[in-house]
């Protein structure tokens, strides 16, 4: 558990140090540390140690072990990650904050339903297939931007951004930089892009948010 303590340590320094690389104006970055596949008792040592924001992949997963840390830290921002089924958009509005994978109008009007029926409404992301990678989920990057508006205007969500993850074994930064230019053409400010072995990237491409998993938690032994 300490280790996992000195890990976000060594993350939150990388993260300054981009900030002050980058370009002057950016917005300050945040960490959303990816818990996937580890219980809450792996966990809480990182919430203690001031981790606040945190990323899901799977609905069914969080709503077993999130509950009861939400309960005792109120103050935690919960993402999910993963692709959302329609059949889940009820149990997600309930349970997440922000849902960052948003990428076809089914999604969309799944969640505004569940939105208003539940008074409760999450922030929201779209998804960019930002590779346009057949094997991955996202919208194309030609339809994003059209899509985010009807998201907002056609199913009033609160669109906060555009998310996307690149092409493994690709440099990232030409894919980082174009979802920060579909951000801007969409009238949005905040841009999650960077994982554990890119994040540094990202940040000085625009990244506002960055997920980051086994760089805090470790390996996963299962996916």
């Amino acid at each position: 558990m300490d280790e996992m303590v000195e890990r976000l340590t060594s993350v939150l320094r990388k993260i300054a140090a981009a900030e002050e690389a980058r370009e002057a104006g950016g917005d300050p970055v945040t960490l959303v540390a990816v818990s996937k596949t580890f219980p809450g008792d792996a966990i809480r040592p990182v919430i203690e140690a001031g981790a606040r924001v945190f990323g899901e992949n799977k609905v069914q997963e969080a709503q077993q072990k999130w509950p009861e840390l939400k309960e005792a830290y109120p103050d935690i921002e919960l993402r999910l990650l993963g692709p959302l089924q329609s059949n889940k958009a009820r149990d997600a509005v309930a349970l997440f904050d922000v849902i960052e994978t948003v990428d076809r109008e089914k999604i969309a009007a799944e969640i505004a339903r569940e939105s208003h029926r539940q008074g409760r409404r999450p922030r929201v992301y779209v998804q960019v297939n930002i590779g346009r990678e057949p094997q991955k989920a996202g919208i194309d990057p030609d339809e994003a931007v059209a899509f985010a508006r009807r998201c907002r205007e056609v199913h009033a969500l609160e669109v906060e951004g555009l998310m996307c993850i690149p092409p493994s074994g690709e440099p990232p930064a030409p894919f980082f930089e174009k979802l920060a230019e579909l951000t801007d053409q969409a009238g949005l400010s905040r841009r999650s892009m960077g994982m554990s072995g890119d994040y540094e990237t990202a940040i000085l491409h625009g990244a506002t948010s960055v997920r980051v998993g086994s760089a805090i938690f470790g390996a996963r032994t299962y996916a």
